[in-house]
């Protein structure tokens, strides 16, 4: 799929630093993957960009950079002597995974220095991203533990109110990844004067 570079549809998704361990003794991963990008000039540099980034939205756009997670639980159910169903443990391992691009020829100092500010500027972006789902787990978390329900032995209404939780806190971080990227990548959003200093220069924007 061709695109010219205005027409490169952005989809920069992120987080901010983590590592920290949480409360309940889960602690986040992250993990960075680069893929090699092609040019000498800053215009070359961002078309390759067209070329090779991350496909999203089911392959329908091609992305800059783009962070995914994955997400599974370590979960145990416990029934009581009544016929109860309660979540006696529930630990989520989340792994944060940002894919950046990375020039795979050396630069000229001129075009590293424009693309060191660049990159930079994707990565703040896509923090913000990865903030939105570490407060998606944490929502997940504190509403999930200990959920429990009366006459459950098989844990069908304790799992089925589960599914509609998770569900909820995951629509939120969607909305909210929404809302920032229209911000952020419409006309005099940050990431749209971004790309546009990157490839044509301070002078653009006067």
């Amino acid at each position: 799929m061709s695109r010219t570079v205005l027409a490169l549809t952005f989809a920069l998704v992120a987080a901010s630093p983590l590592g920290a361990q949480e409360a309940g003794g889960w602690k986040p991963t992250e993990k960075i993957e680069r893929y090699a990008i092609s040019g000498q000039s800053e215009l070359d540099l961002y078309k390759s960009i067209g070329d090779k980034g991350p496909m999203v939205h089911g392959g329908k756009v091609r992305a800059i950079a783009y962070t995914d997670f994955k997400l599974t639980w370590t979960r145990r159910y416990e029934n009581d002597a009544s016929g109860g169903c309660r979540i006696a443990e529930n630990t989520p391992n989340v792994t944060i995974i940002y894919r950046v691009p990375k020039p795979a020829g050396r630069l000229t100092p001129s075009v590293k220095a424009r693309w060191d500010t660049f990159e930079a500027g994707i990565e703040t972006h896509e923090r913000q991203h990865g903030r939105f789902i570490m407060e998606m787990v944490r929502r997940m978390v504190a509403e999930t533990s200990g959920l429990s329900a009366a006459n459950d032995p098989s844990c069908k209404k304790v799992r089925a109110e589960l599914t509609r939780r998770l569900g909820a806190a995951f629509k939120e971080k969607s909305g909210k990844d929404a809302a920032f990227d229209k911000a952020e990548m419409g006309d005099g959003g940050t990431v749209r004067r971004l790309v546009m200093t990157f490839v044509y220069g301070d002078q653009i924007l006067r």
